[in-house]
């Protein structure tokens, strides 16, 4: 049986002006387990996601891979969460996509030869191999959201936290992300309001509410009794 790569309990997290955004949050995540966070704006799903690598930090355990998120244990557990963001333009930001996904490579040291080989072989995963010698402001959302996710699978992380992966895309780029992400072989975590894209990829769903989880089950368990549509 596959092991649990993440776990998170008594999570909670207050804003500075005290209010209360997670309010004792149990998760996990199985070894390649897809989980959706379903959940209204403002329900403490995005927020919740930024503590799996400590880009905020709440009271809680988390662990990673066995590994308990510590301030000594951040940087590795950071290269084992990756964080694709909503707005593919905050994560593509250097002259060319090549450059931009060579660069967190060139961070951790590895040789330039090394790092652009790297970058070359997961752009092409990802369909973006035309591109790698392009400016980022040049492609479609479609086209960011690739380049944006190979920026992150080259790091070879070991969980990939999604949040709203379809916006801005067209139905073709849509299904097209969709077929990429059932293939790759880590463990997701989706922040979605994309009910068929839940569907499509996860085996589970979790239903946030006013900082808590509120209900867990199938994705199509866990839409019914909100009422949310396909």
């Amino acid at each position: 049986m596959a092991g649990k790569i993440v776990e998170v309990r008594g999570l909670e997290f207050h804003y500075p002006d005290g209010t209360a955004a997670l309010r004792g949050i149990d998760f996990y995540v199985q070894e390649g387990e897809s989980v959706a966070l379903l959940g209204a704006n403002g329900s403490g799903k995005s927020t919740f996601a930024l503590h799996l690598n400590g880009l905020l930090q709440g009271k809680g355990e988390i662990r990673i891979c066995g590994r308990e998120l510590t301030a000594s244990s951040l940087a590795g557990i950071r290269k084992k969460v990756g964080l694709v963001f909503q707005n593919s333009d905050t994560q593509l930001f250097m002259p060319t996509v090549l450059e931009d996904v060579c660069f967190g490579l060139l961070n951790q040291n590895v040789p330039l030869r090394d790092a652009v080989q790297r970058a070359k072989d997961e752009l092409e995963r990802v369909g973006m191999a035309f591109a790698a010698h392009k400016p980022p402001h040049h492609l479609s959302a479609g086209e960011k959201k690739r380049a944006a996710l190979a920026g992150i699978l080259v790091l070879q992380p070991e969980v990939l936290v999604l949040d709203e992966p379809t916006t801005f895309l067209d139905p073709p780029g849509q299904r097209a992300l969709a077929d990429l992400l059932r293939n790759l072989p880590q463990a997701k975590i989706l922040i979605t309001h994309d009910m068929p894209l839940a569907r499509d990829i996860c085996s589970r769903a979790v239903f946030f509410q006013n900082g808590l989880i509120a209900a867990e089950g199938t994705v199509d368990q866990v839409a019914a009794r909100f009422g949310w549509q396909f």
